[in-house]
């Protein structure tokens, strides 16, 4: 699945693509991973395992050809509810709108596929992506104290992907 749309913001002239994330992508989204996340970084072998699972979708950004961004949700087996598992933008990529037309693909695949809710778990002080998230239509569900390996808590949130007077599966 391959989607192209004008980027937001910044730089109107260039162009996003989305599409699936690939092995030749791991070294690449490693080093996003050390870039956006201080703790609870996924590894090699992780990626490796979401990307050859039929139970994880990972889509890359990618803004004139350079990978910007990724996103990962989690799907389990017979369940309406996908997981927004992680979400990313390289710092140089950040207020163009990727995460935002990230979030909104992932939600459309988590449909395609079934699903009327997905989750997903933010730490407690990230104020930019609790904005994006309650922007983007999520409520605040809970809290888990310690959820990350750095003892910080994070709080739940979820929003429902069926829309009011729809039918149902």
């Amino acid at each position: 699945m391959v989607h192209t749309m004008r980027a937001l913001a910044h730089d109107r002239h260039a162009d996003l693509r989305l599409r699936c994330g690939l092995p030749a992508d791991i070294a690449i989204l490693l080093d996003l991973e050390g870039k956006a996340f201080t703790t609870d970084q996924l590894s090699r072998k992780s990626f490796r395992h979401f990307l050859d699972g039929p139970n994880a979708y990972l889509l890359v950004a990618e803004l004139d050809g350079v990978l910007a961004g990724y996103v990962l949700v989690i799907f389990r087996p017979n369940s309406i509810m996908a997981r927004l598992y992680s979400i990313a933008v390289f710092p140089e990529f950040t207020r163009r709108g990727i995460g935002q037309a990230l979030l909104a693909a992932a939600e459309a695949h988590a449909q395609e596929r079934g699903c009327h809710v997905m989750r997903l778990e933010v730490e407690i002080n990230n104020a930019s992506a609790i904005r994006i998230y309650e922007k983007s239509g999520y409520c605040r569900r809970g809290h888990a104290a310690s959820y990350y390996d750095n003892g910080s808590d994070a709080c739940r949130y979820e929003k429902s992907l069926v829309q009011a007077g729809s039918r149902t599966r």
